[in-house]
């Protein structure tokens, strides 16, 4: 090796230390401004309090599906029979309950 090819070689090795410094520097200056931005969690105004829903003796919800505004809890009745329970999410206020029937 030539006395040029040996001096490149520890200009290279100069300026590839200086890029994986300034890059580190970068990496934990990116990690920091994200921390930094993140708000903490929002609390509501007002605490969640909805009045409870009142299930028949005996009953299970089979499944539960979600709307804009609406909750609707199918339910299977101890006698077997199944209903579809909607429940106001706003209010918590019962809105009414469909039974379902198998056609004959």
């Amino acid at each position: 090796m030539g006395a040029n090819s040996l001096r490149a070689l520890k200009l290279l090795v100069v300026v590839m230390g200086i890029m994986l410094v300034g890059g580190f520097a970068t990496l934990v200056a990116v990690i920091a401004q994200r921390a930094a931005q993140n708000q903490p969690a929002v609390t509501p105004a007002q605490p969640f309090a909805a009045a409870p829903i009142e299930l028949p003796a005996g009953a299970r919800i089979e499944t539960m599906a979600v709307g804009p505004d609406r909750l609707v809890i199918h339910m299977v009745l101890p006698d077997g029979n199944r209903e579809l329970l909607i429940i106001d999410l706003a209010s918590g206020r019962r809105l009414g309950a469909i039974p379902l029937r198998v056609a004959p």
